[in-house]
């Protein structure tokens, strides 16, 4: 049995581009452009309205890498059977974005999990082919490996199209966000994390993970904007582990990132959040639409700090939303509707992701499915998320 988690202790070094935000250098080192091609939606008769998917921590622990070497019949890894009863939710989506928690370890292992991370590179295609177009990658787990850990991570996501934000191999790459397209629109994809665990930045690679610090979030925020973003996502590992409740940094933060900046909006247009390991609440502030907590998308036994296995651990979300484009010339896209379906982590054996709801459906009888959809419902329309509209997806 794995031990609980033990409180995580924040980094407080901030990053040293804060005044850079998410501009390119002036006179940036000559560096390979390693990142995808921003993934393109046709839409010939001019904008379109388009979906936006987004899901909790993948955090392979030793028991998942364990099943992915199964599904994989003992050679390899296969990370997409674990993945294959929400593919079609997350490949139905024009974008879809995930939360990667860890770094991936060298080919051959060896591989770990809980507390310092390790995780096969068949992770990167098991996402990918899941129908995931980019992937956030700032966490407390980013130092897990160090710079070659980092560089890991990038490199088989870059291997298999997947976009990817919130870490870097080089200062130039620290300096952009992923830009995603859909319905004619540029999505700008920012990633930060509140900490890494008492691993200090490296000091010859300050911009190596992004920090949480407001005032570079927003700078960043600006800067992809007035450089062509139509719409920007920000993505926040942040939170008290095991609290149902945003803590105040959350909530604080969130109202500063969704406070006018200049027109009556904020830059920011989504906000999502993990870390907190448990589903959160939605809620919109200033027409910004802010996801507390996403919670575990792929996890095994979860532990809280008294010892004992916490369901709540394998729960979490999709958000989904869909974006319109603007009725005319110098207005902003806006959301046009907001939804979310729970998930779980069947524990089983064997390790499954499944839409909770079809899950409900096929085994009405389950008391643990029925508790965690009752939770999760509640939970996330907690902050007044349905009186603007968030709704369950049927």
């Amino acid at each position: 049995m794995r031990l609980p988690r033990r409180p995580l202790v924040a980094v407080a070094v901030p990053l040293l581009l804060a005044a850079a935000g998410c501009g390119t250098p002036a006179e940036p080192p000559p560096v390979e452009d390693r990142s995808p091609a921003p993934t393109a939606t046709a839409s010939p008769n001019g904008p379109r309205p388009f979906t936006l998917v987004a899901t909790g921590d993948v955090l392979p622990h030793t028991e998942i890498i364990r099943q992915a070497q199964e599904d994989a019949g003992g050679t390899g890894y296969d990370f997409g059977r674990m993945l294959a009863g929400v593919a079609p939710l997350i490949g139905g989506a024009d974008l879809a974005v995930c939360h990667m928690e860890t770094v991936y370890g060298a080919d051959g292992g060896p591989f770990t999990g809980w507390p310092t991370f390790k995780s096969p590179a068949q992770v990167a295609r098991g996402l990918k082919d899941a129908g995931y177009t980019a992937c956030d990658t700032a966490s407390n787990h980013t130092l897990d490996d160090g710079a070659a850990g980092i560089r890991r991570t990038l490199d088989a996501m870059d291997a298999v199209g997947l976009a990817h934000t919130g870490s870097a191999r080089d200062e130039t790459e620290a300096g952009r966000p992923a830009l995603l397209r859909a319905g004619g629109a540029t999505v700008a994809h920012l990633a930060y994390t509140y900490g890494t665990n008492g691993i200090p930045l490296p000091a010859d690679r300050p911009w190596a993970v992004n920090l949480i610090d407001r005032d570079r979030i927003l700078a960043d925020a600006r800067a992809a904007r007035t450089g062509g973003a139509d719409v920007v996502v920000v993505s926040v590992h942040w939170g008290t582990e095991w609290q149902d409740a945003p803590n105040e940094q959350q909530l604080t933060l969130a109202r500063e990132l969704a406070a006018d900046q200049g027109g009556g909006r904020s830059d920011v247009d989504l906000v999502l959040g993990t870390h907190a390991h448990v589903p959160q609440a939605y809620e919109k502030i200033n027409g910004t639409w802010i996801v507390y907590g996403l919670g575990d998308q792929l996890a095994g036994h979860m532990f809280s700090y008294d010892g004992a296995e916490d369901p709540r651990g394998n729960w979490s979300t999709i958000a989904r939303f869909t974006f319109a484009p603007p009725d005319a010339p110098g207005q902003r896209w806006t959301v046009a509707g907001a939804d979310f379906v729970p998930q779980i982590t069947d524990l089983g054996p064997p390790y499954r992701v499944l839409d909770l709801r079809e899950a409900a459906r096929r085994e009405p009888g389950r008391a643990d499915y029925a508790r965690a959809l009752a939770h999760i419902h509640s939970v996330v329309l907690s902050r007044g998320a349905g009186a603007a509209g968030l709704t369950m997806a049927e």
